[in-house]
């Protein structure tokens, strides 16, 4: 290869022939770890990758390499120590003529771009991208499944809006109930009345994107489940995409038909898992972005609301919203932890733990480390001791409207400044130590 290939240079021309989602999601993260007389590797962060680029961008890549050193490379994807090169060009449909009166029933508020990533939604994101730039052509159908309020809804708009945005393609979002709902309409009319039929018909079938909502709901629909089979085996036998959410794996689904969980499994399922630590301080960051009062907040405020709200993203934003609002009010100079936790106590406090005090605490937190209620309050400071009296300071003063004086004389009349220092101890050390995080959960389970 000629010395002056950089993967740098490699990357700039790739950029310029993606938008932003793509180049992101294939090539951000791509390295150039190897190069012999006639091959190329390239590092890719999952299989996921491999797999993609090597079905789908093969050519282009090794076009641009060519283009750069002169010379024929055979591209070699692989994980980690090996090398991948990334390339995914978005084909742009010329007229868009067929989408100017279609209602996809998307909200554009809902993108790729205002996705926020974090390990315990990467496989889900990459998996829809991959869908939105290949459509009927990989993982058909794609199926995401996750608890609520985790972003399944999100990706999947994201999804129709990247389609709509980039082809010409029809793309109908609906959640099963209101599939269920235009069914049962057919059927109410009378039984002569095609042009109904042939109206549900020409809305579900005649498209090139479903993307259906919540299907668990069309569980004990018997005759609906028929007809959804049916407008789902037209789609696919047409090479059409589907694209289907649901609370739970289909392998779950049983009150579904096993017909339809088996076309469920034909393509690709992707799981969403509640949002770890780090990826809720990310979302929170970055839902406030752009907000002028965002300039207030400090980083504990973060860590706080991250610490109480754990399963649920619409939780997040709910208090983002509420912290806001109790600002806009009293005009603080800054929202600090003692600002957030008197805004936030009637959501966090009643939505997530309204059953805690500081009792129920000391015993879980004793129960936990095989200590006594007593030895949190004495005078004792050997590490064990000492490590979970910090930890029951901190859940006491994080899960509970407890005022930091309360907390001081619940735990041994220990003064105002030791419980401050055993609250930013433990909020320093959920940073980096995995294991505390894990601890703290297990023990809020235990409390709940």
């Amino acid at each position: 290869m000629e010395n002056n290939f950089s993967w740098e240079s490699f990357l700039k021309i790739i950029k310029t022939k993606l938008s932003g989602v793509s180049y992101d999601t294939w090539f951000k993260d791509t390295k150039l770890a190897k190069i012999t007389d006639d091959t190329i590797s390239i590092e890719v962060p999952m299989s996921f990758h491999k797999n993609f680029l090597n079905d789908n961008y093969y050519e282009l890549i090794e076009n641009v390499i060519t283009g750069l050193t002169g010379k024929s490379y055979d591209i070699n994807f692989v994980i980690e120590e090996d090398l991948i090169n990334n390339d995914i060009e978005v084909i742009k449909e010329e007229t868009k003529n067929k989408n100017d009166y279609f209602q996809s029933n998307l909200n554009p508020q809902y993108t790729f771009d205002s996705f926020v990533i974090g390990d315990s939604n990467r496989f889900a994101q990459t998996a829809a991208v991959a869908v939105a730039e290949q459509p009927g052509k990989v993982y058909n159908p794609l199926f995401i499944h996750g608890k609520s309020g985790l972003g399944k809804t999100h990706l999947m708009h994201a999804i129709g809006n990247y389609i709509v945005e980039n082809t010409n393609k029809r793309v109908l979002y609906v959640t099963s109930d209101k599939f269920i709902t235009d069914f049962i309409g057919i059927n109410r009319k009378d039984s002569d009345n095609y042009d109904v039929i042939d109206h549900f018909k020409e809305k579900y079938r005649n498209i090139d994107v479903l993307i259906i909502d919540d299907i668990q709901f069309l569980g004990g629909a018997e005759k609906t489940q028929q007809e959804f089979f049916h407008t789902f085996n037209t789609l696919y036998d047409s090479n059409k995409q589907i694209i289907i959410s649901s609370d739970r794996s289909p392998d779950d689904l049983k009150l579904l038909e096993e017909r339809l969980r088996t076309r469920f499994r034909w393509g690709l399922t992707a799981n969403i898992f509640p949002p770890d630590f780090d990826l809720r301080c990310k979302i929170l960051k970055d839902k406030m972005s752009g907000l002028e009062v965002a300039k207030l907040v400090k980083d504990e405020v973060i860590e706080y609301i991250a610490n109480n709200c754990e399963s649920d993203v619409r939780y997040l934003e709910g208090s983002i919203t509420r912290l806001y609002a109790f600002a806009a009010m009293y005009s603080p100079t800054e929202i600090n932890l003692e600002f957030a936790m008197e805004a936030l106590k009637d959501y966090i406090g009643s939505s997530v733990y309204s059953n805690n005090n500081i009792s129920k605490i000391q015993k879980a937190v004793a129960d936990y480390f095989n200590l006594t209620v007593e030895s949190l309050k004495s005078k004792k400071r050997t590490s064990d001791i000492n490590n979970a009296r910090q930890i029951a300071i901190y859940l006491s003063r994080t899960t509970t409207e407890e005022t930091t004086t309360r907390i001081g004389l619940e735990f041994g009349n220990r003064d105002h400044s030791t419980v401050l220092h055993a609250i930013e101890k433990v909020t320093k050390d959920l940073k980096s130590n995995e294991e505390l995080k894990n601890q703290i959960n297990e023990i809020k389970n235990k409390i709940n």
